[in-house]
C-alpha cells in the first residue's frame, strides 16, 4: 500500500501548482538568491532556471517538486504586495505589472499615512543625519515585458529601507551617499513629481523648479555612483525628465527645428534664466538633451547635475531601441543596469564610451606628501594625461583630411595609401565558385564584441610621436610605420611553424579594408605590419612613427564593457561555456525573454564602437573650414592612432582565423563586412561548416560562445537568393554580409 500511496504522491507533486514566471522571480529576488544559486541547489543548468522564469520552459519531475517546495517557502516570507496598495494609472501608454514584481520584507508591507511614514523615516535615520526624502512605494520592475498589463501608482508611504531588487538591477550600493541609486526618471503623477530609481524605490518630489530640483538631487536625493578607479571622481546624479516632468518644470516638450539643429535651447529661455538667477552654470554645450547644471567646485566638493531628456533624441533609437518610450520604472530599470555594469550615462553611447576610458584612467592623481605634508596634482601613470597633443605635433599620416597639420596641402589634393594610415574594418566580398554555387545555404557568423576584443592586451602609445626613418620593426612598439607589403602571397602562408599552401584569389588581404592586395609602400599600424611578419615574410619599414611611452591603456575599459556585456546576456539566459548547440539554442529569440535587457545589450555593444569612434571625431556644425581646428583636438583622448590600433588588430584577428577555418577545412569566406563572416554551407547552421570535432573547435579558429572575440549566428539565406541578388543589380560582388540577417536588400542599400 505504501508504494501506491508514494506513487499518489508523486503523482500529485508531478502536477504540482506552479505560481507565474514573473512570480517566480520575483520571489528569488526578495530572497536575495542568485539564478545560480537555485540551480545549484536543485542540480539543473543556469539557463533552465532561466528559461523557468521568462516561461520559456517549465520544470519536469524530479526538479518540479522541489522547485516548488522552494517557491512555496519563498511566497510565505515575501507575500505578493495586496491589491488595494495600488491603483492602476489611466495612461494607455504605461504598461507594466498590475502586482509588484519586487516584495517589501513584511515590516515594510503596512501603509503609513504621510506624518507617520515621516517620522517612522526619522526614526530609522542614522544619528546626526538628516533624513532622506520620503520614498513611496517601489515600483515594478522585474517581470517580463510580455506580462506587462497596466502599472499602478502606489500612494503608500513607508521608511528609508528600499525593496530588494532582482538580480543584477542596481538597488543602490554600499555607498551611504548614493544609496538611492545613479539615477531617477522625474515624472509627474496624479499632480505629483515623483523620482523612479533604481531598484525599484519611488522618492516624491518636493522641487517646485527646476532651480529647486537640482538642489534638491544634490541635497537629499542621493542619488550618484562611487568612481570607478582611485585617483577619479563620483558618477554625479543624472536625472531623466519625462514629458510630464518637463512641462512641470516650464521645458518644451520638443526642440524646434533651429533649436535641435543648434543642439541646445536659446539662451534667452526662462528657464535657462532661472538658473543663472539661483546661481547654476551650464557647460559650454548649453541646454541641451544631456544638459550639465553645476556650480564650481569648492575644495574637494562637486555640484553637478546631469539631465537627460529623451523626448529631445537623448536616447538615439539606433542604440536605445524603444528606451525613450518606456514608463518611467523601466526606463529607471534599463538606465540603471547601464550605470551599474558601465557608467551612469554621460551622454550618447559614444561619449559614454570615451568617458569611460577616462574614469578609468584618471589623467592626473594626488601626489606624495612634500616637505610641509601638502600634497599636489600630478600625472596619473598610464593615462593620457590632461593636455591634448598639439595639433601641428601629430604625424600628418595619422590624422584625417582637414586637419591643421595638413594646412599646407593644395585644395585639391588627394592622400594615396603613401601619405594617409588607413586602417579600417573590412568591407570585402567575391563571385561564389562552381563548388559553392552547388551548395544550398550562405550562414553568415558574426564575432561577438570584436573591436573590444581588438582593444584586450593591445599596447597603445600614451604621448606624442617620435619620427624614425628606416627603422627595425619591433611588433612591440605601438607607432605608424611605411612599409611595402605587396610581396606577401597569400598562397602559402606560416601557421605557427608549418608553412601551408593556399588559394590566395578567395581570400581577402589583411592589409587593406576592401582586400585588395597593396601594390606598393603604405602607411600601416603596428598590428598589420606584425601580421605580416607573422605570415613569414619580411618587412623593411622605410620610416615611422613611433610612441615610447605606451602601455595597455584599454585593458580596464574592455574588462568592464565585457563583464557588462557577459552579466546582462546571462540574465538573458545565454552565458559562457555553453555546449555550441545550446549556445545556438539560447541566442534563439534571447531579446524577447526580456525587451528591457536587451535594450541594455544593444547600448553596451554601441559604447565599444562609439567610443572608439570618438577616439577620431571629425569636425561637426557649420563653419569649419579645412585646416582650422576643431572642438575635438583640444581633448587628450582626441587619438587616431588609437584608433586605427584596435581596428588594425581587429581585422587581423579575424584574418588570422579566415586562415585556420581555410588550411583545415578547404572552406573560404564569400563575403566579410566589419565583424560578420560569410560561408556556403550544405546546412543553415553554423555547425554545419565550423570543424567542432567533440565538442571541441578548431585551435585558433572559430568558436562559438558569448565572450568577445568568438562567433555567432548571423543570420542564413539560400545561395539562390545570394545569386538572385546579385544578378538584380548587376554587381557579381555585391556584400552579401550586409544582408545575410534578414535578407532584406533595397535599392539604398546596394548603392543604386
Amino acid at each position: 500500500m505504501s508504494e501506491l500511496f508514494d506513487a499518489v504522491d508523486a503523482l500529485v507533486a508531478s502536477r504540482a501548482a506552479l505560481p507565474p514566471p514573473a512570480e517566480r522571480k520575483r520571489l528569488r529576488a526578495a530572497h536575495g538568491l542568485t539564478i545560480d544559486e537555485v540551480a545549484t541547489a536543485l542540480k539543473v543548468r543556469r539557463a533552465t532556471v532561466s528559461g523557468w522564469e521568462s516561461g520559456k520552459t517549465e520544470p519536469r519531475p524530479p526538479e518540479r517538486d522541489a522547485y516548488a517546495r522552494l517557491l512555496d517557502k519563498l511566497a510565505e516570507l515575501y507575500p505578493a504586495a495586496p491589491a488595494d496598495t495600488a491603483t492602476t494609472a489611466s495612461a494607455p501608454d504605461a504598461a507594466v505589472p498590475a502586482t509588484f514584481t519586487a516584495a517589501p520584507a513584511p515590516a515594510e508591507a503596512r501603509t503609513l499615512p504621510a506624518g507617520q511614514a515621516s517620522e517612522a523615516a526619522d526614526m530609522a535615520a542614522p544619528e546626526n543625519q538628516a533624513p532622506a526624502t520620503t520614498p513611496v512605494a517601489a515600483a515594478p520592475e522585474a517581470a517580463p515585458r510580455s506580462a506587462r498589463t497596466s502599472r499602478p501608482t502606489s500612494t503608500s508611504r513607508r521608511p528609508g529601507a528600499k525593496k530588494a531588487a532582482p538580480a543584477g538591477i542596481p538597488a543602490g550600493g554600499a555607498d551611504a551617499r548614493f544609496e538611492n541609486g545613479p539615477l531617477a526618471v522625474v515624472t509627474v503623477e496624479d499632480d505629483k513629481v515623483l523620482a523612479y530609481c533604481t531598484g525599484g524605490l519611488v522618492l516624491e518630489v518636493p522641487a517646485k523648479s527646476l532651480p529647486s530640483l537640482v538642489d534638491w538631487t544634490l541635497r537629499e536625493a542621493k542619488l550618484g555612483h562611487p568612481k570607478l578607479s582611485g585617483p577619479g571622481k563620483d558618477a554625479d546624479p543624472l536625472l531623466v525628465l519625462t514629458e510630464a516632468a518637463l512641462e512641470r518644470y516650464g521645458l518644451p516638450v520638443t526642440l524646434t527645428d533651429e533649436e535641435r539643429l543648434a543642439g541646445r535651447l536659446p539662451e534667452g529661455h526662462k528657464v535657462i534664466k532661472q538658473l543663472a538667477r539661483a546661481d547654476w552654470k551650464l557647460t559650454k554645450r548649453g541646454f541641451g538633451p544631456w544638459a550639465r547644471i553645476y556650480r564650481p567646485a569648492t575644495g574637494s566638493e562637486r555640484a553637478c547635475v546631469q539631465l537627460c531628456i529623451p523626448s529631445w533624441n537623448a536616447l538615439d533609437s539606433r542604440h536605445w531601441g524603444a528606451a525613450g518610450q518606456l514608463p518611467p520604472a523601466e526606463l529607471a530599470r534599463v538606465l540603471g543596469v547601464y550605470a551599474s555594469r558601465v557608467m551612469t550615462p554621460r551622454g550618447s553611447t559614444a561619449v559614454t564610451g570615451l568617458e569611460l576610458m577616462t574614469a578609468l584612467h584618471p589623467p592626473t592623481r594626488a601626489s606624495q606628501p612634500d616637505e610641509t605634508g601638502k600634497r599636489h596634482s600630478e600625472h596619473n601613470p598610464g593615462s593620457l594625461g590632461k593636455d591634448a597633443i598639439d595639433p601641428m605635433n601629430w604625424p600628418p599620416c595619422e590624422v584625417p583630411d582637414g586637419h591643421p597639420v595638413l594646412k599646407d596641402l593644395p585644395r585639391f589634393h588627394v592622400r594615396g595609401p603613401g601619405e594617409k594610415l588607413f586602417e579600417e574594418a573590412y568591407d570585402w566580398a567575391r563571385p561564389l565558385t562552381d563548388d559553392e554555387c552547388l551548395r544550398r545555404h550562405l550562414v553568415g557568423i558574426d564575432v561577438n564584441m570584436a573591436f573590444a576584443a581588438g582593444a584586450n592586451g593591445l599596447n597603445v602609445g600614451l604621448g606624442e610621436a617620435t619620427h624614425v626613418t628606416n627603422p627595425v620593426f619591433d611588433p612591440k612598439l605601438p607607432g605608424s610605420w611605411l612599409v611595402d607589403l605587396s610581396h606577401v602571397d597569400l598562397s602559402k602562408v606560416k601557421a605557427g611553424k608549418e608553412w601551408v599552401e593556399l588559394d590566395g584569389s578567395l581570400l581577402p588581404s589583411p592589409f587593406t579594408p576592401k582586400g585588395d592586395r597593396p601594390d606598393g609602400p603604405a602607411w600601416y599600424a603596428t598590428p598589420t605590419v606584425a601580421y605580416a611578419v607573422e605570415l613569414g615574410y619580411e618587412v623593411r619599414p622605410a620610416e615611422a612613427w613611433v610612441r615610447y611611452d605606451n602601455g595597455r591603456y584599454l585593458d580596464g575599459w574592455y574588462q568592464r564593457l565585457r563583464d557588462a556585456y557577459l552579466a546582462t546576456m546571462a540574465d538573458l539566459g545565454v552565458h559562457p561555456d555553453m555546449e555550441p548547440a545550446d549556445f545556438l539554442t539560447a541566442m534563439d529569440g534571447y531579446k524577447d525573454r526580456d525587451p528591457d535587457l536587451a535594450i541594455v545589450v544593444s547600448a553596451i555593444k554601441a559604447t565599444v564602437k562609439g567610443g572608439l569612434g570618438k577616439l577620431r571625431e571629425r569636425p561637426r556644425g557649420e563653419g569649419w573650414r579645412p585646416g582650422e581646428p576643431w572642438r575635438a583636438l583640444s581633448r587628450p583622448t582626441w587619438r587616431p592612432d588609437i584608433r586605427a590600433a584596435v581596428i588594425s588588430r581587429t581585422r587581423i584577428n579575424l584574418h588570422r582565423k579566415i586562415v585556420k577555418h581555410a588550411a583545415f577545412t578547404g572552406q573560404y569566406p564569400v563575403a566579410i563586412l566589419s565583424d560578420c563572416v560569410v560561408y556556403a554551407a550544405d546546412g543553415t547552421s553554423p555547425l554545419d561548416f565550423l570543424p567542432y570535432r567533440e565538442g571541441k573547435p578548431l585551435p585558433g579558429g572559430f568558436k562559438l560562445g558569448i565572450n568577445p572575440g568568438l562567433v555567432k549566428h548571423e543570420g542564413t539565406q539560400t545561395v539562390l537568393w545570394g545569386e538572385e541578388v546579385r544578378d538584380r543589380f548587376n554587381a557579381p560582388e555585391l556584400n552579401l554580409a550586409r544582408y545575410i540577417k534578414d535578407g532584406t536588400v533595397t535599392d539604398i542599400d546596394s548603392g543604386e
